[in-house]
């Protein structure tokens, strides 16, 4: 058995979920600017996460929702899963975005687990607040190393692939080490760089 780890936003997904969100009530650009920051590794990931999430107190859960079901697949997201489990590998999403959209999506690429966050609501609105497994800078590594002794996967047997300061945990587990159409900071400790925005291109360089 192989293990294959994804990001969700700008990676599986076409785009970041927040800034989809933030268009709604028209802040846009204003998260956008933070989320840019923390994926340079300008920011620290809780910090941000924190940040952004408390402008969206008040939206009805109905509505995000909605949204999460017209984010767009990243193209080629549905032939590098197919492609990787036909190599025997499983295949999972880590993501610092939402169960809202994570669920969904991995269950229509056929993807075997998924790691994310939780959107706190009450009585159907959104709080402002957020928890769950992907807080934090180190978040996805460590859970990639939990991951890999409980299947007893090697490093050498792993592949990460993101595009972000956030997926920098990731790869010191992995021996494939994919940075997608990534932030430099990403491309600096990446064996596969692809700039294509195409994912299906990953298996070229897997057997």
């Amino acid at each position: 058995m192989k293990l294959a780890v994804f990001d969700f936003d700008s990676t599986l997904m076409d785009g970041e979920t927040l800034e989809f969100f933030a268009s709604e009530i028209g802040i846009r650009d204003k998260v956008k600017e933070i989320t840019d920051r923390a994926m340079r590794g300008e920011l620290d990931f809780f910090e941000s996460l924190t940040e952004r999430v408390s402008f969206l107190k008040g939206l009805p859960v109905s509505k995000i929702d909605e949204i999460c079901t017209k984010l767009p697949l990243m193209n080629g997201a549905d032939k590098v899963v197919s492609g990787l489990k036909e190599k025997g590998y499983k295949v999972v999403c880590f993501s610092g975005g939402f169960k809202n959209a994570t669920i969904p999506f991995c269950k229509k690429l056929g993807i075997d687990g998924e790691f994310s966050n939780i959107l706190h609501s009450k009585e159907g609105v959104l709080t402002g607040f957020v928890g769950g497994e992907m807080m934090f800078n180190d978040s996805k590594g460590q859970m990639l190393s939990r991951l890999q002794n409980l299947l007893n996967i090697s490093v050498e047997d792993t592949l990460a692939v993101g595009d972000g300061a956030n997926d920098l945990s990731m790869f010191k587990y992995a021996g494939k080490r994919v940075a997608f159409c990534a932030k430099p900071i990403l491309k600096e400790h990446a064996n596969i760089i692809i700039e294509e925005k195409d994912l299906s291109k990953i298996l070229n360089y897997v057997n």
